[in-house]
């Protein structure tokens, strides 16, 4: 099975399924004096792991990351950095009953036809357990962009058809406290309450529901990203419809943008003391893929996860009809602890294109 690492220069490459003895990643290429702040990444774990809430999964795993190379004395040290995750709350037998059976919009079927073997119990690889790994990377990545000064923020943004309205941004720490204070983790209070009165009616329907996370990365250079196959956006589309139950990423306008007039998309360019803006940011924050100095903003929707806790019909792997029931411990909506996860996948990717970048302007001198 290939394609388990991600990056060129800031690189991972993450191991292990969801019912093993553990989870982990191997980072490559975090350059070295970074300060590895560990209670910074179990903070950043945390967010993710399940179990937090009414409205996630019940399973009970403490995600306590243990890192066993390429930090000394609190600093990276430039070589490979190990990080692993033992696995603590598995319950296998929750999944005997689908041994044999393919559950609806899983990977069950895909993998068993490629491979010739599935791990039934949590679905191995294919469980968002993996996702956790990239949490523990991407939390380095964001020790690294501190250091710049780049800032990402991501947010629910939705829920079903409940949506958010736009939010002041200029403060992103106040707009950071606001998501923490809640358990959907949207920075609107009001809508927040709307989101989890639904998930939670959701939940006790035995159903699940779809969501969408926006997100902010603000103070980048200009001048990540090249402008044919290595596109800024085209890098965190990558990152974003990598994650499991993501259907759908779109940066700047997005769909929205199909409907306007160009007169009325453009970007106007202005001075703001020295420094250039564009006077609306339709584009995202990126231009030919490559950033403009400009907030970088996209949106990424998820889909309902795919275990429901209702009678479904479905196939064996004889190819016979028969029914599939649900049990065990699933997200009635993934979006709560996937925006940990989309901001960790898009802290990798600017970490990985500022590597680049600066790499660009030695070569220039």
């Amino acid at each position: 099975m290939a394609g388990n690492s991600f990056g060129d220069l800031f690189r991972i490459t993450t191991f292990g399924e969801s019912h093993g003895a553990a989870i982990g990643v191997i980072l490559d290429g975090c350059p070295s004096n970074i300060i590895i702040d560990e209670e910074f990444i179990q903070s950043e774990l945390d967010k993710r792991r399940p179990g937090q809430s009414k409205i996630t999964t019940q399973r009970k795993e403490s995600d306590t990351a243990q890192i066993l190379s390429g930090v000394f004395e609190g600093k990276s040290t430039g070589t490979p950095i190990a990080i692993v995750i033992p696995n603590e709350d598995q319950r296998s037998k929750d999944y005997s009953h689908i041994s044999d059976k393919f559950r609806p919009s899983h990977a069950d079927y895909t993998y068993q036809i490629k491979y010739g073997i599935r791990d039934y119990r949590g679905g191995g690889r294919s469980s968002a357990r993996e996702t956790a790994a990239r949490v523990a990377a991407g939390a380095i990545a964001k020790l690294f962009l501190r250091q710049q000064g780049i800032e990402i923020f991501a947010h629910v943004s939705g829920v079903g058809s409940i949506t958010s309205p736009n939010l002041d941004t200029t403060d992103l720490t106040s707009l950071l406290e606001l998501r923490e204070d809640n358990i959907v983790r949207c920075a609107d209070p009001a809508t927040a309450t709307e989101m989890i009165t639904y998930i939670d009616g959701i939940r006790k329907a035995g159903d699940t529901v779809g969501g969408r996370i926006s997100t902010i990365i603000r103070n980048l250079p200009v001048g990540l990203g090249e402008p044919v196959f290595d596109k800024l956006h085209a890098d965190l589309a990558k990152a974003m419809m990598g994650i499991n139950a993501v259907h759908g990423f779109e940066y700047g306008s997005g769909f929205e943008g199909s409907k306007y007039k160009g007169s009325e998309h453009n970007d106007i360019f202005s001075k703001e003391g020295s420094k250039t803006i564009t006077r609306t940011n339709y584009s995202g924050g990126i231009q030919g893929g490559i950033s403009n100095g400009m907030d970088v903003t996209f949106n990424v929707a998820f889909k309902p996860v795919a275990t429901i806790m209702r009678d479904q019909p479905t196939l064996n792997e004889a190819g016979e009809e028969t029914v599939i029931s649900g049990k065990g411990r699933h997200d009635p909506c993934v979006v709560p602890r996937a925006v940990i996860i989309v901001e960790a996948m898009a802290a990798l990717v600017i970490a990985d294109q500022l590597l680049k970048y600066n790499a660009y302007l030695n070569v220039k001198k």
